[in-house]
């Protein structure tokens, strides 16, 4: 049975992608700094491990890895998804909230990378970091989160280039604006519209469809696939230059 080790996996996007690996014969290493949460999910689920571990900290990642290796004896892909959001004005970001944001976003993919390197040559394994579409396209409020995304969508270019030989895939997937339960808490209906104006398909992602694509990177199916960034995102990133208000409206 394949290993896979999810970051941020206790809710959204990561226990989303636990389900689909899951679903698929693999077994998950779920990690997330919010232990009762991580317990609560991993109780009800079966060909799971919950590792509580904080991955901003380079000690607490080699554990991690440590642990992973110990109870599953291989790694075959690793999800870097954990990850935080800070909005706000650059003049109201401090370089506190700054760093707050790189340490998970940016340093934590880099340090869950480079401790998994040994076990993904063993396995020729696969890694798919997380970024945003905020990543690809800049927009107010979002000077941090938006540059770590945009600092993972490279990282994960310099770590396909440098990986490569040793049969490890590296690849990462930039969510539009998906449908969390977060989301629709924060979102005004303004937002909503908006959204779906500038969205192609009119519509938020999930969970799931995000989760789909980080599966098929994970997989043999994709065994051809380095250095990409996949945008799964309903179009917008198409969108990012011109009105939504002089698109063609289907009659």
């Amino acid at each position: 049975m394949k290993t896979a080790v999810i970051t941020g996996a206790a809710r959204g996007i990561g226990l989303a992608t636990t389900d689909i690996l899951c679903a698929q014969g693999w077994h998950v290493v779920m990690v997330d700094r919010d232990a009762p949460e991580l317990a609560l999910e991993a109780a009800s689920r079966s060909n799971v491990t919950a590792a509580a571990f904080d991955i901003s900290d380079p000690e607490q990642v080699e554990a991690m890895i440590t642990d992973a290796m110990a109870s599953r004896g291989q790694i075959d892909a690793l999800v870097n998804n954990a990850g935080v959001a800070d909005f706000g004005p650059i003049e109201a970001t401090t370089f506190a909230r700054w760093r707050r944001v790189m340490d998970t976003n940016l340093d934590g993919v880099f340090l869950c990378t480079q401790a998994a390197i040994p076990a993904l040559k063993d396995s020729r394994g696969a890694v798919v970091n997380i970024a945003s579409i905020s990543g690809l396209r800049a927009s107010t409020l979002r000077v941090a989160y938006g540059t770590s995304k945009a600092a993972v969508i490279h990282l994960t270019q310099q770590q396909a280039a440098e990986l490569g030989e040793f049969g490890i895939r590296v690849n990462s997937v930039a969510p539009g604006p998906v449908r969390t339960k977060l989301a629709m808490a924060v979102h005004t209906q303004d937002i909503i519209n908006a959204y779906h104006d500038a969205i192609p398909l009119n519509r938020y992602g999930s969970e799931a469809e995000i989760g789909q694509v980080i599966a098929f990177l994970c997989s043999e199916q994709a065994s051809f696939v380095t250095g990409q960034n996949i945008s799964v995102d309903g179009g917008f990133e198409s969108t990012g230059i011109g009105l939504p208000s002089l698109r063609v409206k289907p009659q």
